[in-house]
């Protein structure tokens, strides 16, 4: 292991605690300036190999404030991206009304099972955000499947395999009785993606003055291990200057992801860079797709940086599995 990619370990009063993830130097790796056509910003991009390659399905602002998705291409996944010269996925609101107001913020994951790539995305109208997806086996032709979820929903992805025989997926609805918040939750379905059910909350936001007190959502999607799914999850803290998202992890059963394992108490990646702190929308590191490396077990996490470009930053999976698993098990929600 490269102690001086991984950085350093940090001391608190409880636990010692190692950075986990490392800044790519060459960062911001893409930004509106090196697209092929006019747009406004690039950033929160999915990420999956495709051909022995690294595809980003990056959300791509234009200038009126309507996103659409575009896929960029890499050998190293860092420079010399092949960006497709026109949008990849655009909205289609005669079709789909959903989205009149644009298509956002992607989650890829490979279906070994159907040999195809379901995309999660966000479809926004004046109704409001909801989880809706298209399957592709070559990015260039997609099959939509239409809204999974009603508004107000956003942040998907499906699992990579079924999980006692059916289709799982984790996703981010909005309640506003009783205890408003924004907290993970995690639907079923048999077989046709369209019909879900056995809903519950697999986390929930924590309240007062923690990192994630705000709101939740999934980041990138979960990776299978041996010892669980690892689950990476941007929390929000609302400051009197404004929201901060930070990234935390979690540890889900194989067979149950509804039981959480482990979950971080802290934060363990957040903006303090110049492209992180200042954008569009300031102090914000948005992971919506990473990459790994089964030979190296290295992680290639994309991220959106201050909703104004992409970034990547590497971490050990071995590493952030080592460091979940001191982390505690959850709290009884009702303590937070």
């Amino acid at each position: 292991m490269d102690k001086n990619w991984f950085g350093t370990q940090l001391k608190n009063d409880n636990h010692t605690f190692k950075e986990l993830f490392k800044r790519h130097p060459k960062n911001p790796i893409l930004t509106a300036k090196d697209w092929p056509y006019p747009a406004h910003s690039v950033f929160n991009p999915a990420a999956t190999m495709f051909h022995g390659k690294v595809l980003l399905l990056a959300r791509v602002e234009d200038r009126r404030g309507f996103s659409h998705l575009t896929k960029a291409i890499s050998d190293d996944g860092v420079s010399n991206w092949q960006i497709d010269r026109v949008p990849t996925l655009e909205a289609d609101p005669l079709n789909y009304p959903e989205e009149r107001w644009g298509i956002e913020d992607p989650r890829i994951t490979w279906l070994a099972e159907l040999n195809k790539w379901a995309i999660t995305y966000t479809a926004f109208s004046r109704h409001g955000p909801l989880v809706a997806m298209a399957l592709t086996n070559d990015f260039i032709t997609f099959e939509r499947i239409g809204p999974l979820m009603p508004p107000e929903d956003k942040d998907a992805a499906l699992f990579p395999r079924r999980i006692q025989g059916k289709w799982a997926l984790i996703h981010r609805p909005v309640t506003t009785n009783y205890v408003p918040g924004s907290h993970i939750w995690l639907s079923y379905s048999d077989s046709n993606f369209t019909h879900w059910g056995d809903r519950q909350v697999v986390m929930h936001a924590r309240r007062g003055g923690w990192w994630d007190g705000g709101k939740i959502g999934l980041a990138a999607p979960p990776i299978e291990t041996a010892e669980g799914w690892i689950l990476v999850y941007h929390g929000v803290r609302q400051t009197a200057s404004g929201s901060i998202y930070r990234i935390g992890l979690a540890l889900l059963d194989l067979d149950n992801p509804a039981k959480v394992l482990h979950r971080t108490d802290e934060w363990v990646f957040g903006p303090t860079e110049g492209y992180e702190r200042e954008g569009d929308v300031d102090d914000v590191v948005f992971p919506s797709g990473w990459v790994l490396d089964d030979k190296t077990g290295l992680l290639n996490m994309y991220y959106g940086g201050a909703d104004s470009c992409i970034a990547l930053a590497t971490a050990s999976i071995g590493d952030l599995l080592e460091y979940v698993k001191t982390c505690p098990e959850p709290l009884d929600e009702a303590l937070y």
